[in-house]
């Protein structure tokens, strides 16, 4: 019994990463940027001139990676940087026209598959799922926490 049990939650896990997989596939194949760097252009662009640290913080990744997702996003000129006005110490995100293109032709969701199923969830059904998962990750190396900081869509 525990065997098929085990067999079952596998095969769940082979379908929640490979709709995830799929989504990312479509998204770089209609927009030409990963699926990471069009979730921080679709952030940038509902909070303008948002910063790398509290864009990384709503993103719920490591600021360093936010930083490199970003330099890629102003290497395109998807992005630009741009000083605050009411602190020049500040620098802002602001979507460019060649990024709001790129937007407009983006599937749903831009922000991402498996956020948007899981903000549908109730607080009950999320909190029995994050200690259901907990357990599985507590088996796992102890070095696999370290992912817990990057997007799904570049692993």
């Amino acid at each position: 019994m525990q065997n098929s049990l085990a067999k079952d939650a596998l095969k769940q896990f082979r379908i929640i990463f490979g709709t995830v997989r799929q989504h990312f596939r479509e998204i770089e194949a209609s927009c030409g940027i990963s699926g990471s760097q069009l979730w921080l252009l679709h952030e940038i662009a509902s909070h303008p001139e948002l910063g790398v640290s509290r864009l990384a913080e709503n993103l719920a990744i490591h600021q360093s990676t936010c930083s490199l997702l970003v330099e890629k996003l102003v290497k395109k000129q998807l992005v630009e940087k741009q000083r605050l006005s009411q602190d020049q110490r500040k620098v802002g995100l602001i979507v460019t026209e060649k990024g709001h293109a790129v937007l407009a032709k983006a599937p749903e969701p831009v922000d991402g598959i498996l956020p948007q199923v899981l903000a549908t969830l109730d607080a009950e059904a999320l909190e029995t799922l994050n200690i259901s998962l907990k357990m599985v990750i507590g088996k796992l190396d102890a070095q696999a926490n370290a992912l817990s900081n990057q997007p799904l869509a570049d692993m």
